[in-house]
């Protein structure tokens, strides 16, 4: 996975720049940028290869994901699904007739960018995945379904991590669920 500025470059950068000014003038910084920047996301807490935990019956409808649209872009008739709350972001699951889930979307807002990419290198490892570079600033891992298991497509810009899983072999039913997801989600 490619980055872009490694974080400890940028990290001593602003060490330095901040060693060189008098504490007052460090706390007035701080004060400053916090309240005209964006704030850190914070993590939802739970471990970097956390999956979700949805029962076909939970019939939670996911809130960035239309189920018809699921079913016709995955390829399959959605016979359950719903979200996991436990996600910063909630995860959404989708069933079929088969006993695992079909579809699972996994949406992970992380504390580093580090962070993020530890998420997508765990989804997606670099040593058995093709690089993924869509949408544009996004970048990743996919790879087609086989006997073993199916597709997917896991992308991370930013301190934002997606992972798409799909029982199909083609990764690019993966790779457009995330690109829906990250354009209704405004990611």
């Amino acid at each position: 996975m490619r980055r872009t500025l490694p974080t400890f470059l940028l990290a001593s950068i602003m060490l330095t720049a901040c060693a060189a000014q008098e504490p007052a003038e460090v706390t007035t910084l701080v004060a400053a940028n916090t309240s005209t920047e964006v704030p850190e996301i914070s993590t939802d807490g739970l471990p970097i290869d956390a999956l979700p935990a949805v029962a076909r019956t939970a019939q939670t409808a996911c809130p960035y994901l239309d189920t018809t649209w699921v079913a016709d872009t995955n390829g399959q008739r959605v016979t359950g699904y719903g979200t996991d709350e436990r996600f910063s972001t909630p995860s959404c699951v989708f069933y079929s007739f088969p006993e695992e889930p079909q579809l699972t979307v996994i949406i992970r807002e992380m504390a580093t960018v580090d962070d993020a990419i530890a998420v997508v290198d765990w989804a997606a490892p670099i040593d058995s995945t093709e690089p993924a570079e869509e949408p544009l600033g996004w970048s990743g891992g996919r790879r087609g379904g086989n006997t073993e298991s199916g597709a997917l497509y896991a992308v991370q810009k930013d301190k934002t991590a997606v992972i798409v899983f799909t029982n199909q072999d083609q990764s690019l039913k993966a790779q457009l669920i995330a690109e829906e997801t990250i354009q209704n989600l405004g990611l």
